[in-house]
């Protein structure tokens, strides 16, 4: 290791200056480095330089808490031009000390120390500053190697006697070296009454010694994370309550595992309340950054911890738990020009569930492999959402993630996972992101995020940086499972940073919260009825146009815990409800009138000032059994899946067993698309992948995009693509923001006598809904006619004949769907008019039916 030269100039503040001369090297080539400081007792050599008399200090004896800086109420640091900074010290015998830091032109910075107002006693000698340098460790200074010192002398501290100024100010000016930045320089005062006197000293009105940063600055307490100023400076900002020390470490490469260089930030000149904070010159040959926190009680060296307001995150890739770093980089402004907002009104989504990797990393998306199972595979399938009438995508969490715990269980939520991105390269995903979203809302296709902000995966750093990010209280379920306390403030800002940065910075659209009911409960675990986070989400300006969707779906447990969620007629929900009801129907079980609910947009749920645009409704998820394997499995072990097996369990080559489950996929499509409420598919349920009844996540398959082009792929694409043409071409009845009125329903048995609502073993149900009048004016014919329609849904094992109601006047019925009927003949956008004098239809077992009414 070779020491770095480090000039040092003295100055006698009076209108002579002396000149500049080589006074010491530190050894500083390796910042990594500690040093460890001199012994305790005092030993003075003395020499001469420029003419003048200068003592060394070999070695020194300190109390406990000598290199502890002073409180807030003794130093106060006041901001004099861009390229200085003033430090005010109270000292213990009154007056005060004053520092001036100031970056000069010849690559230098200039520390210039004052000592106002202090009253010497009489008789009293010379004041001598001791002063010493160090970084990581306030206890080791930096040694320093003079010149004019034997060759086995090193000096971890040096003595610099104050001389009077023409205005009879004490002070002592010193220079040193840009490159020797950055270091704290720690400051003790010395007198003595005569030559044969005890020595004195002088500390802060606190009893510590005066610290001052040199080469960077006090910095800002925000914004959190980090920023970068237009001086050419980095602000370093970061919450840690529990921390009685906070170290900032710098990194010039992120292959190496320790840090090249670690700055202690003192609390008293680097912390506001819980904010620790710092500031360096971005020109400094620093890529990335973390923290150690340590705490009164625990004096080990911690590792390196992630920032959690990090927008781009180096991945270190040590272990099965990742570990980070964040990168000083600042992120280039993206041109968003001629970018078109979808903003499409709830109601009249159509949602497609998917996972960024799974979608098109399979072969048989034929993408580049550096294209394949990223944002720009996205991009490059748009005309899959095309196909299937898709208008908004919601993308599984695109946070960081350990891969044993998988992507429900976040570590960052500031940063895009870097596998989603093209190379891998942290700085560039963000990129790709951007333009993925930018061409889908040129398509007209909006983009939502799967968020989990209630919890987070094994390893995560928040807990090392701070206890008051998680619950400490409540039940098992909030204590051993890293769950997050979403409504204390500091985490209640943290996730609605979060959400602002993606609307901001990626143009995201809407959000749906995994784990919502979570975000209800308050400090002690207790359910709150106005939870402030919740509300906060819903009137925060910056959001007012995102689509804020709770899912209750809680991916510990792998349950729906279903409670009232407080909404303030902003949130929609994912509709459990909805799921369970339409399984149970279509298997033979439960009673007609929860089914009649669902059709309706669950008014049990919505009333209150909201509407069945704030339903979404599903089949199936992202976990348990995908749509194939809902017709497919139901022994006692997928009970809590509401499944049938249609006739027999697993695999089989039964035509009649197939036939039924293929109906039954048409019946669930079909269900999900004509009930009022917003639809969403899931990812393979439109190419019937399976899991084989996994319920698993980790067992779901990429997308198989050959099983797109089989028979069953065919025939289902293109039936959900009717589905979504239909609703938009029904848009009166079927995209509703409010309820259907009394007037505009009717329920029917299979004669068009009342339902039987109180019968429990009733497997049939029909409903008229009758369009406006204004609605109905098209043409004899028309695809876009506006007529009646009639549907009716049979769940049992038997035909059923069904009585149709009596059209308008110059009107008829027209059949558009029969989900017995073989493909492709079970749908049709022109229908197939009703045989003239027949009144009645016959409804095979387990199939649905949709009739429209058209002018002759």
């Amino acid at each position: 290791m070779h020491p770095v030269p480090c000039l040092m100039q003295w100055h006698c503040p009076s209108s002579v200056i002396v000149g500049s001369t080589k006074l010491f090297s530190a050894n500083c080539g390796n910042y990594g480095k500690r040093v460890v400081s001199g012994p305790k007792n005092l030993d003075l050599e003395q020499t001469m330089f420029n003419g003048r008399l200068v003592k060394y200090v070999k070695r020194i004896s300190y109390g406990p808490h000598v290199l502890k800086s002073v409180a807030n109420s003794d130093v106060s640091v006041v901001k004099a031009s861009e390229n200085m900074a003033t430090y005010r010290f109270w000292m213990e015998i009154g007056g005060q000390l004053k520092a001036l830091v100031k970056k000069k032109r010849n690559n230098k910075y200039g520390l210039y120390v004052e000592v106002e107002s202090l009253q010497l006693y009489e008789g009293q000698g010379e004041l001598v500053m001791i002063w010493g340098l160090f970084r990581a460790d306030s206890t080791s200074f930096m040694p320093l190697d003079f010149q004019r010192a034997s060759a086995d002398s090193k000096y971890s501290t040096i003595e610099t006697p104050f001389v009077k100024d023409s205005d009879g100010r004490l002070a002592v000016e010193l220079d040193f070296e840009e490159s020797l930045a950055p270091f704290y320089v720690s400051i003790l005062l010395k007198s003595k009454l005569g030559p044969n006197s005890e020595i004195s000293t002088i500390r802060s009105q606190r009893k510590t010694n005066f610290v001052v940063p040199v080469g960077f600055g006090s910095g800002y307490p925000s914004p959190l994370g980090i920023s970068f100023s237009d001086d050419g400076s980095i602000n370093f900002a970061f919450f840690s309550r529990s921390a009685e020390r906070v170290v900032l470490c710098l990194y010039t490469d992120e292959t190496v595992e320790k840090p090249a260089l670690e700055i202690d930030l003192d609390p008293y000149v680097n912390r506001s309340g819980d904010i620790w904070h710092a500031s360096i010159d971005s020109s400094m040959p620093f890529v990335s950054y973390g923290y150690r926190c340590r705490s009164a009680t625990d004096d080990k060296g911690h590792h390196v911890l992630l920032d959690p307001y990090a927008k781009v995150i180096e991945d270190l890739g040590l272990g099965l738990l990742r570990k980070c770093l964040g990168k000083l980089y600042k992120e280039p402004a993206f041109d968003w020009s001629g970018e078109f907002r979808p903003s499409l009104p709830m109601e009249n989504l159509v949602i497609y569930r998917l996972n960024i990797t799974g979608f098109t990393k399979d072969k048989s998306s034929k993408l580049p492999g550096d294209i394949a199972g990223t944002f720009s595979g996205i991009s490059e399938k748009l005309h899959h959402f095309k196909d299937l009438g898709v208008n908004a995508i919601l993308l599984e969490p695109i946070f960081p993630f350990n891969e044993e715990n998988g992507p429900y269980f976040p570590l960052h939520f500031f940063s895009p996972e870097r596998s989603c991105g093209p190379t891998g390269d942290p700085t560039t995903v963000a990129k790709f992101m951007k333009e993925m979203v930018k061409k889908l809302h040129a398509s007209g296709i909006e983009v939502l995020l799967e968020v989990v902000f209630t919890h987070t995966g094994e390893g995560g750093a928040l807990i090392d940086i701070d206890s008051s990010y998680y619950h400490i209280e409540g039940g098992d379920d909030l204590k051993s499972r890293n769950a997050l306390n979403c409504n204390y403030p500091i985490v209640q800002q943290m996730i609605l940073e979060s959400l602002r940065y993606w609307v901001i910075e990626f143009h995201v659209d809407g959000f749906c919260f995994i784990n919502a009911s979570h975000l209800t409960r308050g400090f002690h675990g207790e359910f709150l009825s106005r939870p402030p986070l919740v509300e906060a989400i819903a009137f925060d300006p910056v959001l007012s146009k995102a689509k804020i969707i709770a899912d209750s779906w809680d991916p510990r447990g792998m349950e729906t815990k279903e409670i009232v969620f407080p909404h303030w007629k902003r949130w929609a929900e994912m509709n459990a409800k909805f799921c369970v009801d339409v399984r149970n129907f279509l298997r033979g079980q439960g009673p007609i009138s929860n089914l009649a609910t669902r059709l309706c947009g669950s008014g049990d749920l919505f009333l209150g000032g909201r509407g069945p645009a704030f339903s979404v409704n599903f089949i199936t998820r992202n976990v348990g059994l995908t749509l194939v394997d809902l017709v497919s499995f139901s022994s006692s072990s997928f009970e809590s899946e509401s499944s049938w097996n249609c006739g027999e369990e697993g695999p089989t080559n039964k035509t009649l067993v197939l036939e039924r489950r293929l109906k039954q996929i048409r019946n669930y499509l079909f269900i999900l698309f004509i009930s009022l409420g917003v639809p969403v598919l899931n990812m393979g349920d439109e190419c019937g992948q399976s899991t084989g009844g996994s319920q698993e996540y980790a067992d779901r398959k990429p997308l198989d995009w050959n099983a797109l082009r089989s028979g069953f792929g065919t025939q289902i694409t293109q039936f959900i693509s009717f589905l979504s043409l239909l609703r938009r071409r029904r848009s009166d009845i079927l995209q509703r923001r409010s309820f259907l009125k009394e007037d505009n329903i009717e329920w029917h048995g299979t004669d068009q006598t009342p339902p039987m609502w109180d019968d429990p073993s009733c497997k049939f149900l029909a409903m008229t809904l009758k369009a406006d009048a204004q609605s109905s004016q098209s043409t004899s014919g028309s695809p876009d006619a506006g007529g009646d329609l009639f549907v009716a849904f049979n769940s049992a094992s038997h035909l059923q004949k069904v009585a149709l109601p009596q059209p308008a006047v110059d009107s008829t019925w027209v059949r558009l769907v029969d989900t017995a009927l073989p493909f492709p003949g079970f749908f049709t956008v022109d229908g197939v008019p009703l045989e003239p004098g027949l009144a009645t239809y016959e409804m095979r077992s387990h199939s649905c039916i949709l009739f429209e009414a058209r002018k002759l």
